[in-house]
């Protein structure tokens, strides 16, 4: 339900005292109701200025005065907003008992953790992607039984947070969970999200935070090579659903889609791109960044494999696509059998794109960044530093080109 406030300054003249001065009252008026409270204050009436509700004239006094009464409006009004924000009922009663310091609510984490989570939920779908969502799910599971853990308590106040919470939850993730550097990193990130809107929200005021540094470590993004990609291209697979996912994970090789983007193809997906060759244009699930890929050869063949599979067509789909857990779980399996050593999975398919089919052979980084649907150039920067193939060949060539000019003289 929508509301309207109106908050205002009056004076009562009726009750100017024997100094001549006048009581400043608050005025609240929520929809049609109606409401006056005292503020404490007195003016005499020839200082006010009745129009726009407040003293009249620049003197130290008319100043701080004025300060006050919008300080007294504006706890009124956060009030407001806050019991607005959480879908809470908002009455003259809750806030006047919030100008009299009667409600000043003091918040948990686990509750702003569970605030944030169901107001992530009612995103999923349009600008926050279920893994997204997920992933939070298991951060406050994560902050839930550290609490208990580490305070022998079901949850925190805001206030009691403070930069040894925030340290000893980091050794908790990486003691007790095993969490690597970077795993934990995402933990932190999404604890840090939930303290910015708590302070953001006013119901925290300090930040326990300050002076706590966290960085990702870096990470060699792992590939298929050339030779290991054309063995599991060739590779006879007797059984049907290893061959379904080995083709669907070649296909990522050479189109750069995550498991959540090519679960998510359609049919109407592909389209004619600006060289008259066939597209698929979409945005990214994870970052709703645009992601325009050329189809290749090696992945137009699969899709045309694949064009009349019922399994496809009943969803819909472009390929017939299982969930990642089932994906990943077969491509253990298809690794065992070809003798590959690397941990195959859908996101290696990615990376193998980024690397071997692209930049290795001379696609420049700019033109990679785009294709993965990356808002940052510095996210595919990461791939650049593997490909140490790419420099030998590029330096072996300058070599032989610098073989045949003959060299300079000594100047005597």
């Amino acid at each position: 339900m929508e509301h309207s406030l109106y908050i205002s300054f009056q004076i009562k003249k009726s009750k100017t005292n024997k100094l001549g001065l006048a009581p400043i009252n608050l005025r609240i008026i929520l929809d049609n109701s109606r409401t006056e409270l005292s503020s404490h204050r007195f003016i005499s009436p020839n200082a006010w200025d009745t129009n726009i509700g407040k003293a009249t004239g620049t003197s130290d006094e008319a100043i701080i005065l004025n300060n006050y009464l919008d300080g007294l409006k504006n706890k009124i009004q956060r009030q407001f907003n806050i019991l607005e924000s959480l879908d809470k009922p908002i009455t003259l009663d809750s806030l006047r008992e919030k100008l009299n310091g009667n409600t000043e609510k003091k918040y948990t984490l686990l509750y702003v953790y569970e605030y944030h989570n169901s107001e992530m939920k009612k995103r999923v779908g349009f600008d926050v992607a279920i893994g997204t969502y997920t992933r939070y799910k298991v951060s406050i599971n994560r902050i839930r039984n550290y609490i208990k853990y580490q305070y022998a308590k079901n949850d925190l106040l805001l206030d009691d947070l403070n930069h040894a919470f925030i340290t000893k939850y980091e050794v908790y993730l990486k003691t007790i969970h095993k969490c690597s550097t970077n795993t934990t990193v995402k933990y932190l990130v999404h604890l840090k999200k939930i303290i910015n809107l708590s302070i953001a929200n006013e119901w925290l005021l300090r930040d326990p935070f300050m002076k706590h540094h966290c960085s990702y470590k870096p990470t060699e993004r792992g590939f298929l090579t050339p030779e290991e990609l054309l063995l599991l291209e060739n590779k006879e697979l007797k059984l049907p659903r290893l061959e379904k996912v080995r083709d669907i994970f070649v296909f990522c090789c050479y189109t750069g889609f995550a498991q959540a983007d090519v679960e998510s193809l359609s049919p109407s997906d592909i389209t004619t791109g600006i060289d008259g060759e066939k597209w698929i244009i979409i945005n990214r699930k994870k970052t709703d960044g645009r992601s325009p890929i050329p189809l290749l050869p090696q992945a137009m063949d699969i899709i045309k494999k694949y064009k009349n599979d019922p399994e496809a067509q009943a969803k819909g789909r472009l390929l017939p696509v299982n969930s990642n857990q089932r994906m990943n779980g077969y491509l253990k399996e298809i690794a065992d059998i070809t003798g590959i050593t690397k941990n195959l999975t859908m996101h290696l398919a990615r990376h193998t794109f980024a690397t071997t089919i692209t930049l290795s052979n001379g696609v420049p980084i700019e033109t990679v960044s785009k294709m993965l649907g990356h808002n940052s150039i510095k996210t595919t920067q990461i791939y650049s530093k593997v490909v140490d193939t790419k420099i030998s060949n590029d330096m072996q060539a300058l070599k032989a080109k610098l073989s045949v000019h003959k060299p300079l003289k000594k100047v005597m």
